[in-house]
């Protein structure tokens, strides 16, 4: 193996055990900032924001979830009165999913708590370092979703 390779391949797993330290860390975070509301539920909601409402399935695809745990984590979100379902106008067989006054609160206070705890993490950093970290972040989400776009039947894993 070339140096080249082998460095590439460092890097990689460096890469790949330090973001699953931020995604452990992240859940962690969640939990604590509130217990009631899992990182799932969280970007579930935050999706529902985004959009203005969308059906369970919607969700599912847009996540790379199956479809049941979807469908437990909207049912745990009405239960907490966050979600609420309603009569798609256009089909009444839909049922499309909204948030909820309670909910969209729920979801800023959340929003709010993570970029604070984020701020508070940064703190240090200075501002080209803030931008280039920024940037590396929408170049790998980008590509991921391009990636996964391509390859719709495969389970992705980060």
């Amino acid at each position: 193996m070339s140096d080249s390779r082998a460095g590439r391949d460092a890097s990689v797993a460096v890469i790949q055990r330090e973001m699953t330290a931020f995604a452990r860390r992240a859940r962690a975070t969640a939990a604590r900032t509130h217990p009631e509301l899992s990182l799932v539920a969280f970007t579930l909601l935050a999706h529902l924001e985004d959009r203005g409402g969308c059906r369970a399935t919607d969700l599912a695809a847009h996540y790379l979830l199956d479809k049941s745990t979807v469908s437990r984590q909207v049912a745990g979100l009405e239960r907490l009165g966050y979600v609420e379902r309603r009569t798609d106008p256009d089909d009444h067989r839909i049922q499309v999913l909204h948030l909820t006054p309670r909910g969209a609160e729920v979801l800023a206070q959340a929003a709010d708590s993570r970029r604070q705890a984020f701020g508070e993490r940064l703190a240090d950093w200075d501002e080209a370092d803030l931008k280039r970290f920024a940037e590396y972040l929408l170049r790998y989400n980008e590509t991921a979703t391009a990636y996964e776009a391509a390859a719709p039947n495969e389970t992705a894993t980060a």
